[in-house]
This record gives C-alpha cells, sequence and structure tokens, in this order.
C-alpha cells in the first residue's frame, strides 16, 4: 500500500510539472499534499507563492497567492471586492469567515483592526496546517480556527444566539462552492448570525452555469443587494445589508476618508462606489437552490 501511495503521488507530482495550466515560467513546486478533500499544492515563482486545490479531472484555479517581498499587497482583485464592504460597514467588532485558503482576508482584516475578533471555520486540517507554513497564518487571542463545515458552525452558532458585524462567505472545494453553502436555507440560517449593522459578504463567480439560481437565491431572502464585478476577473462579490444599503453618494464620501488606508493592499477604494450595482442581471424565473435542488452536477456540463 505504501509503495502504491508512492506511485501515485509520482504520477501526480508528473501531471503538475507537465502542465502549463498550472506552471508558469520560473514557477516550482514547493508543497504537496492528499487531504481528506482534495490535493492541496504550493507553488512559487521570483514574486509570488500560491496554493490551489486539485481535483480528479482537472488542475483547479489558485486559490491564495502572496507577494513575498510585499505580502500585504493583494494579488487577487476578488479579494479588493471583499474589503469594498467597508464602504457600508466600517468597523467590524465581530468577523466570521468560511474558508481560510491562504488567510489572505483574515491578514487584511487583521492588519486594518487589530483588536477584531475573527472566527475562521475551515472544513480541512490540512488546509489551516499549510496556511499556517506557507502563507504566514497565525492564531491568536483574537484570531480562533476551528477545523469543521461551515454550514454545522452556522446551525451551531444561530443555536448560541451569536451575532457578527460581518460574515464572509469564502469556501471552495476546488470545483465550487460546496452545494450545501449555496441554499436558501443555508442563507436563512447565516442571516440569523448578523447583528443588527451585519453584512453578509460572498464570494462567487459571475460567469458559472448557476449564476441565475444563486442570485433569485440570494434575492429570495435578503431583497436587494450590491452585486459588485470588475473587469479581468471571473469573480463576483454579493453584499448583503439587512438594514439597508447606503447610497452612492455616501459611499464615495467613506471612500475618500477610507482609501488612504487601504492603499497598502494595492487598492483605490474610491475606485468603488461605482460597482456597487443593485441591478437584477440573473433570469427572476430561476428555480431556487434548496437542501433539495442543488444541482452542483451542472458545473460540469
Amino acid at each position: 500500500m505504501r509503495f502504491l501511495k508512492k506511485i501515485k503521488n509520482f504520477f501526480l507530482i508528473l501531471l503538475l510539472l507537465n502542465s502549463q495550466n498550472l506552471f508558469s515560467q520560473g514557477e516550482r513546486f514547493i508543497h504537496q499534499e492528499r487531504s481528506l478533500y482534495t490535493n492541496i499544492i504550493v507553488t512559487e515563482n521570483s514574486e509570488r507563492r500560491c496554493m490551489r486545490f486539485t481535483i480528479a479531472h482537472h488542475y483547479g484555479q489558485n486559490q491564495s497567492c502572496q507577494y513575498l517581498q510585499e505580502p500585504e499587497k493583494l494579488v487577487f482583485p476578488y479579494a479588493k471586492m471583499v474589503l469594498s464592504s467597508l464602504l457600508i460597514q466600517d468597523n467590524p467588532k465581530k468577523i466570521l469567515i468560511l474558508g481560510l485558503g491562504g488567510a489572505t482576508l483574515v491578514h487584511s482584516y487583521r492588519a486594518l483592526f487589530p483588536d477584531v475578533d475573527i472566527t475562521i471555520v475551515e472544513i480541512d486540517e490540512a488546509v489551516v496546517r499549510v496556511a499556517k507554513e506557507y502563507f504566514g497564518f497565525a492564531e491568536d487571542s483574537n484570531t480562533h480556527v476551528l477545523a469543521q463545515d461551515g454550514r454545522v458552525y452556522v446551525k451551531r452558532a444561530q443555536l448560541r444566539g451569536e451575532k457578527y458585524d460581518l460574515v464572509i462567505l469564502d469556501a471552495f472545494n476546488g470545483e465550487y462552492i460546496p452545494e450545501h453553502l449555496l441554499t436558501q436555507e443555508f442563507l436563512k440560517e447565516t442571516s440569523s448570525l448578523l447583528s443588527s449593522e451585519g453584512l453578509l459578504v460572498s464570494n462567487t463567480f459571475s460567469t458559472s452555469r448557476l449564476y441565475d439560481a444563486e442570485s433569485a437565491t440570494y434575492a429570495s431572502v435578503f431583497g436587494d443587494f450590491f452585486n459588485v464585478k470588475m473587469n479581468g476577473t471571473g469573480n463576483r462579490i454579493i453584499i448583503v445589508s439587512p438594514s439597508g444599503l447606503p447610497s452612492e453618494n455616501f459611499m464615495n464620501e467613506r471612500a475618500m476618508t477610507l482609501y488612504p488606508r487601504l492603499r497598502r493592499f494595492g487598492m483605490d477604494l474610491r475606485d468603488f462606489p461605482i460597482l456597487m450595482d443593485t441591478n437584477r442581471d440573473w433570469n427572476r424565473n430561476a428555480r431556487l437552490l434548496t437542501d433539495q435542488y442543488s444541482p452542483a452536477n451542472l458545473l460540469n456540463n
């Protein structure tokens, strides 16, 4: 069995090293391990280090990247799009993040708010271990990580009556968001965790086959939401504010105040108010995603 495992790992590494999709010129493979849920790959070149998850039939996409010389500077637009939620709620005291990856968002919020209480829920203990070893993630008195399923955590937090000023949904399995974290029932459970001024921020995609169904499902629970997209990325960020969405003028004023603090991340917050779109650009008759109907198989067609 040990011999077969070595053979399997050898061929996996060989495939990865020959994949043009995975390795750009000068990029090297520095870590690989098979967890209970996925293959975790860490690569590095002269500029940055990246984590990605791979599954059986393709190599997936980078989940997190970090510049080696400027670790605070954000590599991916999605992280900047998440931080644009500060235009709505700019002083969270208690944050819940589902999905750790390379801890990009944890580092950013910790840098902005040193005293904020952050709970991270990551189902894969191996991801936590890799984030600590290769991406500088560390727990402290105000930063806690729990290795469990996000849906289970949300249900238990709901029973405990916990409230958060910011809930970030950023869980991926190498292909897409786990289907039980997409449903109407899950969103209702998550909404119960929001404080009176709380926000729900979800990292998803503008190119998914589930775009219409996802959008309709969010709208069925929350009504209008900000649908944030940027040129050059397939990500979209859904920002939900049960207490109401602010005007563009309000966000422009807040952007002027906050943008000096966010320049350290390589972003100009003044560019984002115009991206806060509430237009319902999806099929309003799309079938809602529920615990009984969540057709993840559509993603493979």
